[in-house]
């Protein structure tokens, strides 16, 4: 049966790409885009940044046709800005409006956004019901299992923000104590999905970093979809390879060297074209070691990439990478 949230048809059970800070931007989600990913959304947004008209809080709203269905995903600590965001975010085209509940880096959750508010449920309920009322896309909301092991009220929220109106929820799962360490818990998750109450989509997010795993807790924790974030950086092929397992029960191979240099010449392309030369080149810097993971020797093709700013130099590189390693895989 194919997940639906409003009208998107997102397919039986839609892979999605988690928002994350300086990693999801359009160059990036088009590399993902091209590797089967069926929903993606902007880095995370500032609402006092969009109304402040701040540059770089506008420049996250670029989404482009290629990318759709894509949500905007905002965060903020109070309830009449993000009303205001929201209508702002709203006039940039979006398929979706996505909160964000769930960010637990201090100076977010410390300024009363993102992860801070599973501490006060009342004013989350509050502020999504403003987005809600404030749109006419559907409203999906990203969050954790709750504040601390104390706190555990995804289950809680998962009602409350469904009775307002969110069209689906994204429950990473940690909490905000943990950040990104320790194991993610599913449990909780499933409890979330199996509650009769629910009848919205449910998509699980967290430490989903192989085929392996995409596949049992698919089955295990019964949610409607899994959103990969960390995994998909520098290995934007995790999509692909999941959904060929998902329909043949068959292991893609890896990427070839072949297919590495490629998407890295697909990625600056595209980093330049949005951003200008000189950022695109500077931006993709942070991308090469990601992209090259695992390859013997690569240090220093990887520091001659990050010193070079002229883009027919780096093209160079890649060249020489192609054939220094590709003479090897053969």
């Amino acid at each position: 049966m194919a997940v639906k949230i409003g009208n998107i048809d997102l397919g039986e059970f839609p892979l999605l790409l988690a928002p994350m800070e300086d990693v999801s931007d359009p160059p990036f989600r088009f590399v993902c885009k091209q590797n089967g990913v069926d929903m993606m959304y902007t880095e995370f947004i500032s609402s006092e940044g969009l109304i402040r008209d701040a540059a770089k809080s506008r420049q996250k709203l670029d989404i482009f046709e290629y990318e759709r269905p894509i949500g905007i995903q905002i965060f903020g600590s109070d309830i009449n800005t993000m009303r205001e965001a929201t209508e702002i975010a709203s006039q940039a085209g979006p398929d979706l409006i996505d909160i964000n509940y769930g960010c637990p880096v201090k100076n977010v959750a410390c300024r009363g956004a993102g992860a801070s508010l599973l501490q006060d449920i009342d004013k989350m309920t509050a502020m999504t019901k403003a987005v809600v009322d404030a749109t006419h896309l559907p409203v999906t909301v990203k969050t954790r299992l709750g504040w601390d092991d104390n706190t555990k009220n995804v289950y809680e929220v998962a009602e409350r923000l469904q009775d307002v109106g969110i069209q689906a929820l994204s429950i990473h799962g940690r909490t905000r104590a943990q950040l990104y360490k320790g194991q993610a818990d599913w449990h909780l998750i499933r409890e979330v999905k199996q509650n009769p109450r629910i009848r919205i989509p449910i998509f699980g997010n967290g430490d989903v970093d192989s085929v392996e795993k995409a596949a049992a807790w698919r089955m295990e924790y019964e949610v409607d979809g899994i959103m990969i974030g960390r995994a998909s950086i520098g290995y934007p092929w995790i999509f692909r390879e999941i959904k060929h397992f998902f329909h043949t029960g068959e292991y893609l191979p890896g990427p070839t060297i072949a297919e590495r240099v490629a998407i890295c010449r697909t990625h600056l392309k595209q980093s330049v074209e949005w951003k200008g030369e000189k950022t695109g080149i500077f931006e993709m810097r942070r991308h090469y070691a990601n992209y090259f993971k695992g390859i013997p020797h690569f240090k220093e093709y990887r520091m001659k990439l990050v010193s070079l700013a002229d883009i027919a130099d780096i093209h160079a590189v890649l060249d020489e990478i192609s054939e220094q390693f590709e003479l090897e895989e053969a």
